[in-house]
Order: structure tokens, then C-alpha cells, then sequence
């Protein structure tokens, strides 16, 4: 699957892929605790972008179809026709919908689409509560933004040799989102599960909920505790969630 996929765990028995798209500036090691949690249930595959950890150097990715293209082009690799689901959190909720509607368009469709720590798209989104786009703040205000919503451990963040590694993807990835242009289209036919935390800065219960009116399918929307980065904190509650969806009923080939 090249550059763009990885399998920690892999799972070639399982009927179903579960491809896992990371949050902004978060690389697919972000999953890896996930992928351990479904493996089996799925077969857990995770996007890597462009500019982190093995493909530091490349060029970031500028636009959401720049993502969704490769990743469709590393799924249809000849050999593997099982079906797809998609898994994406915060960014990568955005990356994964997009995914499913060109899929969908295909008339291949997801089986399900996860989508967690992100409103539904259709609803006015502010990546601050300033409404100043955060890939054009400085450094030292990229760095309190992270520190917000808790998704770099504090120490990392402190860290004057680090720094140059971790803002750049996460200033990149904020310019891909802050310019996508959500566009008008028809529902899915696929179930959507949204998943959220209770006490998100950047994604209420309510725009969770919104995300029904992206699907023609079932929709279920899960609120659990936490803040913006609550995943790693459910990993069996969100294994059962997986295992009860479409995805995981078609677990085993």
C-alpha cells in the first residue's frame, strides 16, 4: 500500500479493512493503540501523511482531495477486495467523510464511517474561539493552542529541540483544514457513528450529533468523558463499538 498506509496489526482474516486517518499534526502512531484494540474485529490499516516520521521531508499535503486520491489509490491496490471502513478523528474525521463520498460517488461505499472529536461538517466550524486561523499564529500561540486541547504531553511541548519537529505538521495540517471548503452533496447510504467527549473545546455533543444529517443509514452518536483527545482513555468501550457496527460484523472471511 506505499508511503500512505500502515498495518500494525495486521488482521488478513478479518473481512473488513478499517482505515484509521490521524487528527492535525498527528502521524499513524497516534493510532496504534486503537489499531492493537480492533485488530481482529477488522483489519486495522492507518493513513501515515506526508512530512512525518518516515516521510519527514515531504512536501505536507496542501488539499483534502491531495489525501482522500492517495489514499483510494493505496486501497486499490489489486489483491485485497475486501470492503472498507473508515475511522477518523478530529482532522481526520473531515478526511475520512471526504473519503466516504468519493467512495460513495464510485458506488463502492464504506460500511461504516467512525467519525469522533469533530462536528459535523455541514456546521459553521472555528478552529479557535477567536475565529484567527491557527496556521497563521505564531509559534509561541500554536504552542498554547496544543496545550488546550491536550494532545501533546506537556514536556514535549517545553522542548526547544522539539519544537521544529512538531509545529510544522501541525501548522500545515491546520492550513489544509482552515482552507477546506465544505461542500453541498447528497447524505450517505452508510451507517455513521459519531464519538465524542464530554467536555471537548473544539467539538460540542451537539455538533456531534449533527452528523445524522450527513447519512441516509443508521447513525449512533457516543458521548463518552474526556476532552478533545479522549480515544486512548475507552480503547475496550470503542473495540465493542467497532465489533457491534457493520464493520465488525463482517469480521471474519
Amino acid at each position: 500500500m506505499g508511503d500512505w498506509i500502515r498495518s500494525f496489526h495486521p488482521a488478513p482474516a478479518a473481512g473488513t479493512r478499517l482505515v484509521c486517518f490521524p487528527h492535525a499534526g498527528g502521524s499513524a502512531s497516534a493510532y496504534h493503540a486503537l489499531s492493537a484494540a480492533v485488530s481482529g474485529t477488522v483489519d486495522p490499516k492507518v493513513v501515515q501523511y506526508p512530512g512525518r516520521q518516515e516521510r519527514y521531508g515531504e512536501p505536507f499535503a496542501e488539499r483534502a482531495d491531495d489525501v482522500v486520491d492517495a489514499v483510494l489509490a493505496a486501497l486499490s491496490e489489486p489483491g485485497d477486495g475486501r470492503p472498507v471502513a473508515l475511522f477518523g478523528h478530529s482532522m481526520g474525521a473531515i478526511l475520512a467523510f471526504e473519503t466516504a463520498r468519493r467512495m460513495t460517488a464510485e458506488g463502492r461505499p464504506p460500511v461504516t464511517l467512525f467519525v469522533s472529536g469533530r462536528q459535523a461538517p455541514s456546521l459553521p466550524w472555528r478552529s479557535t474561539t477567536t475565529g484567527r486561523p491557527v496556521h497563521e499564529m505564531s509559534d509561541r500561540e500554536l504552542v498554547d493552542e496544543m496545550r488546550k486541547l491536550s494532545g501533546t504531553a506537556n514536556e514535549l511541548l517545553s522542548s526547544p529541540e522539539l519544537l521544529p519537529l512538531i509545529l510544522p505538521p501541525v501548522r500545515a495540517d491546520y492550513r489544509l483544514l482552515e482552507t477546506h471548503v465544505h461542500r453541498a452533496g447528497p447524505p450517505l447510504d452508510c451507517p455513521v457513528v459519531a464519538l465524542t467527549g464530554d467536555a471537548d473545546p473544539r467539538a460540542t455533543v451537539e455538533g456531534a450529533r449533527a452528523w445524522e444529517g450527513e447519512t441516509h443509514g443508521d447513525f449512533s452518536c457516543h458521548v463518552l468523558t474526556g476532552g478533545h483527545f479522549f480515544l486512548d482513555g475507552h480503547l475496550p468501550y470503542i473495540a465493542k463499538v467497532v465489533a457491534s457496527s457493520p464493520a465488525g460484523r463482517g469480521a471474519t472471511a
